[in-house]
């Protein structure tokens, strides 16, 4: 914890932001931390209640479409009441479901109380960078969001050897019950270090479309969740959910372009930076959280290696994420964001494109994780610098809608991605027959997440080629839109191209 609070304030000027950042990156360890470690306890959590594992998937599946439900009431929720309530409601759900999933007495109470721990972390992500956006200096926001990445190395590296340790040495409850300490910790902190900020605009909640993008986002999800599970997205059983929950997000975007008080603020997309990097991750964590899906698949099938043993050779990947988003995003401050970001694109492409050319049932281990270093480093450069630049042309009141766009984007982009590698997977690993051929089905997938990953490369060429100083004009492209006129005191600089 006090190593968490010396980055802080190492690396933030303002006490304000100091104190938030503090709760923010605390509460952001607890979900990722629950995700890392939940991913690796499905086999385990089968055991443990006797039920088939297209069951106990819904254990993972149920909190993702918990937290794409309330994702899209983030920025109302900030607006209504307020960002200090918000996060304090959502740490509440997110330590009483914990709570109360680690005293699950069947899969379905198990899957109930995980719904709950979902409606929690669907705010916690949103509402937590507004915050920190909404405190940053704009000139140091690159400083900013990147110990706002501080829980994207601590989560990948510690949760799955965590779950692991903490199954085999005591139980499957303890998998939620360590959010228990952390989550009071954060709750505490909150309570006493975040500003009581008052609430910009007290309008009311847009029902009508929430009804639309609330469901839309969960149907999509659902439909794309069960094609990539049964390996099939034409099926009714996914073809239709994702039909209808297009069709919703589709009448959202028309009445969001013409309601008075929409529930997002669908205008922002004028914006040429916020569109351009919400393009970018879109395409990005599509091909990114993909390929891990695939990694530990293949580590656990064609290698016959453990999940502890899958978990471990995953290290050496998010340690590079981890230090290289640290290392670009504050730079992001003063580098191109164009350059930076697109040169992490390049990167990424290349280093899973070495790690799919020498798949095989017997490549030598340290090769493949060579390659994931390289991939790492090129991740580092792309996700928080992205979410930076895209957020810091936004006025004050326009950042919590921005925000959660951005959360929106990324879990649409995510699900698209996992879906569309379990489908091509599936199908590759059909025919094969000795692990050779399961070995090149893998290869075969992996060049489509690396598709993924280069396609992101081209909205990232329309984001700005380096920064204006904070006298500069603004140009009619990046110009906010009319509808909400910029407030001169808090407006952020603007980047040029």
């Amino acid at each position: 914890m006090s190593t968490v609070t010396g980055a802080v304030r190492t690396a933030e000027s303002t006490p304000v932001l100091a104190r938030t950042l503090t709760v923010v990156v605390i509460g952001s360890i607890m979900a990722v931390l629950d995700v890392t470690i939940v991913n690796v306890a499905i086999h385990p959590l089968a055991t443990a209640f006797g039920a088939p594992l297209a069951t106990i998937q819904w254990v993972a599946t149920a909190y993702t479409l918990a937290v794409a439900a309330v994702i899209p009431m983030a920025a109302w929720a900030m607006g209504r009441f307020g960002g200090k309530r918000t996060y304090l409601t959502a740490l509440a759900l997110f330590i009483g479901g914990s709570a109360a999933t680690a005293l699950a007495w069947n899969i379905e109470t198990l899957v109930l109380f995980r719904v709950v721990q979902g409606l929690g972390a669907g705010l916690l992500m949103p509402v937590g960078m507004a915050m920190v956006i909404r405190a940053a200096d704009r000139e140091r926001m690159g400083r900013a969001m990147a110990v706002l990445g501080i829980p994207v190395l601590i989560g990948p590296v510690s949760g799955p050897v965590l779950g692991g340790w903490l199954i085999d040495a005591a139980s499957w409850h303890w998998i939620f019950l360590i959010n228990l300490p952390v989550g009071v910790v954060a709750l505490v902190l909150a309570a006493r270090l975040l500003r009581s900020d008052v609430t910009r605009q007290a309008r009311r909640l847009d029902v009508p479309g929430l009804l639309m993008l609330s469901p839309g986002l969960a149907l999509l999800i659902y439909g794309l969740s069960t094609g990539g599970e049964r390996g099939d997205v034409t099926t009714p059983g996914a073809l239709l959910p994702a039909v209808a929950g297009l069709l919703l997000i589709a009448g959202f975007v028309a009445r969001g372009l013409t309601a008075r008080h929409p529930l997002l603020h669908l205008r922002l997309f004028r914006n040429r930076t916020f569109a351009a990097g919400i393009a970018t991750m879109t395409l990005f964590p599509a091909g990114y959280f993909g390929s891990m899906l695939l990694t530990p698949m293949y580590y656990q099938t064609t290698r016959a290696l453990t999940a502890t043993e899958s978990g471990l050779l995953g290290i050496p990947l998010a340690i590079a994420v981890g230090v290289s988003m640290q290392i670009a995003t504050r730079r992001i401050d003063k580098a191109s964001p164009r350059v930076t970001i697109v040169s992490g694109i390049v990167v990424a492409a290349l280093g899973l494109s070495l790690f799919g050319a020498q798949l095989g049932p017997d490549t030598p281990y340290w090769r493949l994780c060579a390659a994931m270093l390289v991939m790492g480093a090129g991740v580092g450069m792309v996700m928080m610098p992205a979410n930076a630049t895209a957020t810091r042309t936004l006025a004050p009141d326009d950042v919590p809608s921005g925000s959660t766009t951005l959360n929106i984007a990324s879990q649409i982009g995510t699900s698209i991605g996992t879906a569309l590698m379990s489908v091509v997977l599936a199908s590759s690993v059909a025919g094969a027959t000795d692990l050779s051929q399961r070995a090149a089905a893998f290869q075969h997938t992996y060049w489509w997440a690396v598709t993924l990953l280069a396609l992101a490369g081209v909205p990232a060429l329309l984001l700005p080629r380096r920064r204006r100083s904070a006298g500069a004009s603004t140009p009619a492209s990046e110009s906010r839109p009319r509808s909400a006129p910029v407030d001169p005191e808090n407006a952020a600089p603007v980047e040029g191209r």
